[in-house]
C-alpha cells in the first residue's frame, strides 16, 4: 500500500512551504524515519522523514517549488507496487527566473540557494542577495558562497571602502523578518500581563549535582531541564494556561508541548518538546539537547517545530537576572527564566546565602487572570523547591 509524502505544517500560520531538495531519487529504497527531503521555512531548513519503509516511487513536487501545506509532494510504495500518475500539485510555484547574467538578486528579494550554501552564508554573515548564483535558474550553490567569501577576504585596492558606509541600512534576514512580524502580532493582539516569583534553588542544585556526579557529560541535566520538567508538570494541573484564544473561544490543548527557545546567530527558534509532562527528567534532558544540536546544525526534523502549547525562554546563561518575554502566538503564556545566583536571604531571623532564580510568567489576559497565573507560579515554585517530585515518572507525578 502506498504512502503519500505531505508538505507539513510547521507552525499555526504556515500556509505553504518551499521544497529545498530531495535527499533520495525516484526508485531509491527508504527506511521508515529516514530523511528523504528538505523543506525551507521562514526560520529553518527542516528534514522530512519517511512515514513508511519502501521505495520512493514518485516525486511530484520538484526542488525549488513552493506548494501549499498538505500538498502531496511524493509517494512511497512497496517494492513492485504500481503507483498511478498523480496530478500536478495545486498552485505550485516554480523557481523564479534566473537573474540577468552577472547580476546578483535584488537586496531583500527571496534568494534561491541550497541549504548548505544558505548555512555557510549565515555563518559568514554574508548577504545572499549579493551572491551571483551559478546553479539551475540562478540558484546559489556552495561554490558561489565560497567564492564570495574569498573575494570579500581579499585585500581591497587603496581608496575602496571595506564595507557599507556608516549609517547604511542592511536588509533583515528571513528569520528576523519572521520574528518581527510574529512579535508585533503578539503584542498588538494579545493583552499581556506579567507575574514574577523568586525561587530558592538550593535543593534543586543539590539534586542536579547528585544526578550529574556519575553521569557522562553528554547525559548531564541542566537547570533548564529542571525548569522545563517543573513547568510541564505544573501545566498538567493548570490547563487554563495550556490553551489558545481563537475566534472568541478557548482551545484547550490535550497535549503539553513545551517550546524551548534555541539561540542562533540570527535570532531565536522555538523548538518543541512534545508530551513533556509524561517524560522523565533524564529524557527531557536528552531530547532538549538533541533539539538544540539539530537547530544549530540546521538539521531540524518536521516534528521538532510547530504545535507548541507553552514556551520556556531562559537567558540565565547570559548572566541575565530577570526579564519579560513576549508570548509566542497562538500560545497563552511564556515563562522567562533568569540566572541562578547566590544571594543573601533572611531565614528564621538570620542572614544566609541561597541560590535564587527569578522567573516571570507572561500571560494572555484573554485566556487567564492574575489569580490563575499566581497559583501556577506558586505550584511551580513548590516543585522546584522540593525537587524530589521531579524525579518521579511523568505519569506518576500527576
Amino acid at each position: 500500500m502506498s504512502t503519500d509524502v505531505i508538505m507539513p505544517a510547521l507552525g499555526f500560520d504556515m500556509t505553504e512551504g518551499l521544497l529545498a531538495r530531495w535527499l533520495k531519487n525516484e526508485g531509491d529504497p527508504v527506511e521508515k524515519g529516514q530523511a528523504i527531503a528538505e523543506i525551507e521555512t521562514e526560520k529553518a531548513t527542516v528534514e522530512i522523514e519517511a512515514a513508511a519503509a519502501g521505495i520512493l516511487a514518485r516525486i511530484i513536487v520538484r526542488a525549488g517549488e513552493t506548494v501549499p501545506v498538505g500538498t502531496v509532494i511524493g509517494v512511497i510504495a512497496e517494492a513492485g507496487e504500481k503507483v498511478a500518475a498523480a496530478p500536478a500539485p495545486p498552485e505550485a510555484r516554480p523557481p523564479a527566473p534566473a537573474p540577468d547574467a552577472g547580476k546578483a538578486a535584488p537586496s531583500g528579494a527571496r534568494v534561491k540557494a541550497s541549504p548548505v550554501a544558505r548555512k555557510m552564508a549565515e555563518d559568514a554573515g554574508l548577504d545572499l542577495s549579493r551572491v551571483k548564483g551559478t546553479g539551475p535558474d540562478g540558484r546559489v550553490l556552495e561554490r558561489d558562497v565560497q567564492a564570495a567569501i574569498a573575494a570579500r577576504s581579499a585585500p581591497k585596492p587603496p581608496g575602496v571602502p571595506a564595507g557599507p558606509p556608516p549609517g547604511a541600512t542592511a536588509p533583515l534576514s528571513r528569520m528576523r523578518r519572521t520574528i518581527a512580524r510574529r512579535m508585533t502580532e503578539s503584542k498588538t493582539t494579545a493583552p499581556h500581563f506579567y507575574v514574577t516569583v523568586e525561587i530558592d534553588m538550593d535543593e534543586a542544585m543539590k539534586v542536579r549535582e547528585q544526578l550529574n556526579r556519575l553521569a557522562p557529560e553528554a547525559e548531564r541535566i541542566s537547570v533548564n531541564d529542571m525548569i522545563v520538567a517543573a513547568a510541564a508538570r505544573t501545566l498538567a494541573r493548570f490547563p487554563a494556561l495550556n490553551a489558545s484564544y481563537r475566534d472568541d473561544s478557548l482551545e484547550m490543548h490535550s497535549r503539553i508541548n513545551i517550546g524551548i527557545a534555541v539561540a542562533l546567530e540570527d535570532g531565536l527558534i522555538p523548538t518543541v518538546l512534545r508530551d513533556a509532562d509524561k517524560k522523565t527528567l533524564r529524557s527531557i534532558a536528552a531530547e532538549s539537547r538533541g533539539l538544540a544540536e539539530r537547530a544549530r546544525a540546521n538539521k531540524l526534523r518536521s516534528d521538532d517545530l510547530g504545535g507548541g502549547t507553552f514556551t520556556v525562554s531562559n537567558l540565565g546563561m547570559f548572566d541575565v537576572d530577570e526579564f519579560i518575554a513576549i508570548i509566542n502566538p497562538p500560545e497563552a503564556a511564556i515563562l522567562a527564566v533568569g540566572a541562578v545566583t547566590r544571594r543573601p536571604v533572611a531565614v528564621a531571623g538570620e542572614i544566609g546565602i541561597a541560590s535564587l532564580v527569578k522567573t516571570t510568567l507572561s500571560v494572555d489576559h484573554r485566556v487567564a487572570d492574575g489569580a490563575q497565573a499566581g497559583r501556577f507560579l506558586q505550584e511551580f515554585k513548590k516543585l522546584l523547591e522540593n525537587p524530589v517530585n521531579l524525579l518521579a515518572d511523568g505519569h506518576a507525578a500527576q
